[in-house]
């Protein structure tokens, strides 16, 4: 599938901020000789340039702008051009103050930064459609633009009486009557209950800030307020020319807004990936950003664009750390093997002033090309050229899927149990996603609301899927019932989707199906011991949190090694209909999930990326007929091929018995006999 049909190739360039230049024009025209240099073929313009594209109100200045798209085109540099909204300019603020986001303090901030509006406020949406139908009435038809990418990293919340007015709009629509949000809200607790819709107020630390039914609803409407600003940009633009696709560049592990949702209303996910390499686990580096690649992949089940990354460093982390030789090829290759069809960086040229003059650029301060950044970059994008035969190759499809799911993150994140505030969501689906990506197996990710059918996975897994909503307990059952394989664990299936707690025992609805009931939860202390003991003796450190499960006939694989629940069950297995359901009772460490895992995959036959024994650290993934060999270790490791294979970045034919150097990548094609003979 091809993302930009009006330039269907690998995008290679960034975010260029020339509207910071105008009075350098020397500079303007060496960019796009150093844009030939590094190989860049696209560049995103405009993303924060409202100040200089309409000066004041009414009065629009495009002249810059037009010299500045037709110097790219003449030098065949494409466009992604931005809608501004962003950050709006002084004049707005100061005339509209409504504009202006209240915070959960319920103060009104004065100007300044950006990513600060309000999304509900009628007057900031009609000026970012009159601005966006601007722009797409003069630029919808130049030959450089090939995509809109709307605003930049959608994120927040307000609380001004404009979002508190649509707050109860949207309760209203949701719950129809008062008595109906009383009962679902259990707000018979600490006499919360309404008896008019304007007592309800947005949650906060000025209000009402313990009722976690009430929270997760409002992570479900500010999604909601974003998700139809999303829309109102995307009609301005569209209205003028319904062919030119949008984007909207997502965020690494963002928590504010359920993406699966909002991934509805733009045609092109893309995301911003900034990892911490060289921070002491690069291995574990390489799996986090896999699997939010292979997230971002699935919010729509086709390729994305990879929209930011550094060919440095940044300047925002607590330690900015430079990428060692190598690893801007490997993470940059990393994205396209698990379907990016861009590596595009922030940013083009580090700006002289302000907060991003130290970020990470592909040309520094003193403008140079023979520096070893700028070469890392002209290899990349040498390196998407060579990889032209791949463009249109897809991910390999995913026989395992993942459940993730942003409302079950909002739920444990608020619910009062545990470990408090530090139950690990994320990180614990990254623990069992890792295990698929050690091994070469691809993964599909999907939310509950969007699950229509499981079939066609072998494998379904459920790290701590607290909430069950939208009936997705029977989607389960009904996978299980005809054959497919559940692993399933601790404090899953304790709340439905309006986060009230399930009457009867948990996993709600599921304890026929596990052969197993949750009965009480134990949050461990760091110097607290406990282990998960195998049958055949192996031991395995378990923390932070035990469930102590009641039994109800499911087969005992492993059981808990300390304490007084000392030999009750830890991990069990249990045949259900033609399927079966695992169930994982405590947080084990990584060894511990390897050796459950070796035991489920043992009787499921999956597809792997490469058919070797992949040493620790490396990993493989497949594109088409292409396979992606990482190594995320600094050092060089040896390994053995078990076909021929030619390197698409070398075109040289591997040995069978390969060395892969540290933070290496090779692409890998299976030999024809032709080729062999």
């Amino acid at each position: 599938m091809t993302l930009t049909p009006r330039y269907p190739v690998f995008l290679h360039g960034g975010d260029y901020n020339p509207d910071q230049w105008l009075d350098r024009p020397d500079i303007l025209e060496k960019d796009i000789e150093l844009m030939h240099e590094a190989h860049v073929n696209c560049v995103s313009v405009g993303i924060f340039s409202w100040a200089r594209l309409e000066p004041e109100e009414g009065v629009y200045d495009f002249a810059w702008l037009d010299e500045v798209i037709d110097r790219l085109w003449k030098g065949g540099i494409h466009v992604c051009l931005a809608t501004p909204s962003g950050a709006r300019p002084a004049w707005m603020a100061q005339k509209y103050p409504e504009v202006l986001r209240v915070d959960e303090n319920l103060h009104r901030p004065r100007f300044g930064e950006r990513h600060n509006h309000c999304l509900t406020s009628p007057v900031y949406r009609e000026k970012v459609r009159q601005m966006n139908t601007r722009l797409a009435q003069h630029y919808h038809d130049h030959p450089a633009v090939i995509l809109w990418h709307l605003s930049n990293e959608y994120s927040g919340d307000c609380r001004c009486p404009l979002c508190q007015d649509a707050w109860r709009a949207w309760l209203k629509e949701k719950y129809g009557d008062l008595e109906s949000l009383n009962s679902r809200w259990w707000t018979s607790f600490w006499s919360q209950r309404y008896t008019d819709w304007s007592q309800v107020e947005a949650p906060g630390p000025m209000g009402e800030k313990s009722n976690t039914s009430m929270w997760v609803d409002w992570r479900r409407f500010c999604t909601h307020q974003c998700r139809t600003f999303i829309r109102n940009e995307k009609e301005a633009v569209q209205a003028v020319d319904p062919t030119l696709k949008t984007t909207a560049n997502l965020m690494y592990r963002f928590w504010d807004y359920d993406y699966f949702s909002l991934a509805e209303e733009i045609d092109v996910v893309s995301w911003d990936a900034y990892p911490g390499w060289h921070s002491g686990d690069d291995t574990h580096t390489g799996a986090d950003f896999a699997m939010q690649h292979d997230l971002m992949r699935s919010l729509k089940k086709q390729p994305f664009l990879l929209m930011e990354s550094t060919p440095s460093k940044v300047n925002w982390k607590p330690v900015n750390k430079l990428k060692r030789p190598g690893m801007h090829l490997l993470s940059s290759l990393q994205a396209v093997a698990h379907g990016s069809q861009s590596v595009m960086y922030f940013q083009w040229r580090k700006g002289r002033g302000a907060a991003e003059m130290f970020h990470g650029a592909v040309v520094d301060h003193d403008g140079r090309s023979d520096v070893r950044v700028f070469q890392d970059v002209r290899q990349v994008g040498l390196a998407l050229e060579k990889l032209a035969p791949v463009y249109d190759s897809p991910r390999e499809d995913a026989q395992v899927c993942i459940i993730f799911d942003w409302n079950n993150w909002w739920a444990i994140d608020y619910a009062q149990t545990g470990h408090n505030k530090k139950m690990k969501y994320n990180e614990t689906v990254l623990m069992h996603y890792r295990q698929m990506w050690e091994r070469g197996i691809a993964v599909d990710f999907q939310d509950m609301r969007g699950v229509t059918d499981l079939s066609g996975y072998k494998l379904v897994i459920c790290p701590m899927l607290f909430m069950f909503r939208e009936g997705f307990e029977q989607k389960l059952r009904t996978f299980v019932e005809q054959g497919g394989t559940l692993v399933m664990t601790y404090d899953s299936g304790v709340v439905d989707g309006d986060d009230l707690a399930f009457l009867g025992g948990r996993p709600g609805g599921l304890m026929d199906v596990l052969g197993m009931r949750g009965a009480e939860l134990d949050a461990l202390f760091p110097d607290d011991r406990q282990a998960m003991v195998m049958n055949n003796g192996r031991r395995f450190p378990v923390t932070e949190l035990c469930e102590i499960p009641e039994h109800l006939g499911a087969e005992v694989l492993a059981t808990y090694g300390h304490d007084f629940y000392a030999g009750m069950p830890c991990l069990t297995r249990n045949r259900f209909g033609k399927g079966t359901a695992y169930y994982l009772a405590a947080k084990v460490n990584a060894d511990g999930l390897d050796a459950m895992y070796q035991e489920v995959l043992n009787h499921l036959s999956l597809d792997r990326a490469l058919d070797a024994a992949l040493p620790r650290g490396v990993t493989a993934s497949r594109r088409g007929d292409t396979v992606f060999l990482q190594n995320y270790n600094p050092q060089p490791v040896r390994m053995r091929l078990t076909k021929d294979y030619t390197d698409l970045l070398t075109g040289s034919v591997q040995p069978r018995k390969l060395i892969l150097p540290g933070f290496g990548v090779m692409v890998l094609t299976e030999m024809t006999k032709d080729q062999e003979e």
